[in-house]
């Protein structure tokens, strides 16, 4: 469990195979020490998750506080839910599963039917559980949105350091023209992790991309990262400008050679925002067609129940979850774990 970033190969002419085994990015390293290193943090990430969980946690364990299971407990459960931004849907579903184990089970405890609601909501949570994986072309180029404030900057310096530490070269593009000092903040994360960037000072943010694609190309780079101006899904010029950019990159991957361009679109998303998080899933995905989700600032008041919600309406793979500011607090997602952090 100390490497979760997969690099493929390109295929060879010989012996092509979409389904060939994936090398995993990974510096030399005795395998218990890394290991034994990479469980610690691991579960130093987990208490941090459970508590920026924690609030949440303790409103869905009163309902279980009780001796039996009666039709009172289902109700409380359920505004439980739905008070932790789990939605409609996904808390009918969930209401419904758990009625349903606890029957074939025979649970008699509220404390065994928290164990049940752990596993149901860990199988709804299943579908957003996948790895980043970089390539089969180089460089895999990846595209950030996000609205103002939900950390997007931040997470590509995280996700930069994650790609670097496991062996990638990064180009970072810094094409958020619109923001000030956003440029200057990338500068930053860029020096911090010791990868080339590529700004223009004022730029067109689509020429920026354009650039930036086609510098990582000549440069043999893995990775390129392409930092988006934040906006809010309502603001129809903006996300029509986000559109354009992500044609230029394509008509950019054209040019450099790349048949899948920009190959990740990656949508950071505040923890702390509930069901508007959901909105912002829709809205984005709608005009960029999203292929994942990165879940910030999970460390305070966030409502982890919106989770349950985009699994039930959008379910984007989540890559990652972030739970502080320092580079290292940035870790895959993981059903199970969050089912458990969340039902503590």
């Amino acid at each position: 469990m100390f490497s979760f970033f997969k690099k493929k190969p390109p295929p060879s002419s010989a012996a092509p195979s979409a389904t060939a085994a994936a090398p995993v990015l990974q510096t030399a390293a005795p395998a218990t020490v890394a290991a034994s290193a990479s469980t610690l943090q691991r579960q130093s990430w987990l208490g941090k998750l459970k508590a920026g969980l924690g609030k949440t946690a303790a409103g869905i364990a009163s309902v279980f506080g009780g001796s039996r299971i009666d039709e009172a407990l289902f109700e409380d459960l359920e505004s439980a839910l739905l008070m932790a931004d789990a939605g409609v849907s996904a808390t009918t579903h969930l209401i419904s599963e758990l009625r349903r184990l606890a029957k074939d089970s025979k649970a008699e405890t509220p404390e065994q039917l928290k164990g049940l609601l752990v596993d149901a909501l860990a199988r709804l949570l299943e579908p957003l559980e996948r790895s980043l994986v970089i390539g089969p072309e180089q460089p895999t180029v990846m595209m950030v949105a996000g609205v103002n404030g939900a950390g997007k900057t931040t997470s590509i310096g995280k996700l930069t350091h994650r790609l670097a530490h496991q062996g990638a070269s990064v180009l970072l593009a810094a094409a958020d023209t619109f923001r000030a000092a956003a440029r200057e903040q990338l500068t930053v994360w860029a020096e911090r992790n010791t990868v080339e960037i590529v700004s223009q000072e004022g730029g067109d943010p689509a020429a920026v991309s354009y650039d930036a694609v086609c510098a990582g190309k000549a440069r043999k780079k893995d990775v390129v990262l392409i930092d988006t101006a934040g906006r809010l899904p309502t603001q129809m010029h903006l996300m029509e400008e986000l559109k354009k950019m992500q044609r230029v990159v394509a008509k950019a991957g054209v040019a450099s050679g790349l048949e899948n361009c920009p190959r990740e679109v990656l949508l950071v998303i505040d923890g702390n925002t509930g069901q508007n998080a959901l909105a912002q899933v829709r809205a984005f995905d709608d005009a960029l067609g999203l292929t994942g989700l990165i879940i910030t600032k999970l460390d305070g008041t966030a409502k982890g129940g919106v989770l349950a919600a985009i699994a039930r309406e959008r379910p984007i793979p989540v890559y990652f979850i972030g739970v502080g500011e320092k580079l290292e607090e940035l870790e895959t997602f993981n059903a199970r774990e969050f089912a458990q952090a969340l039902l503590q």
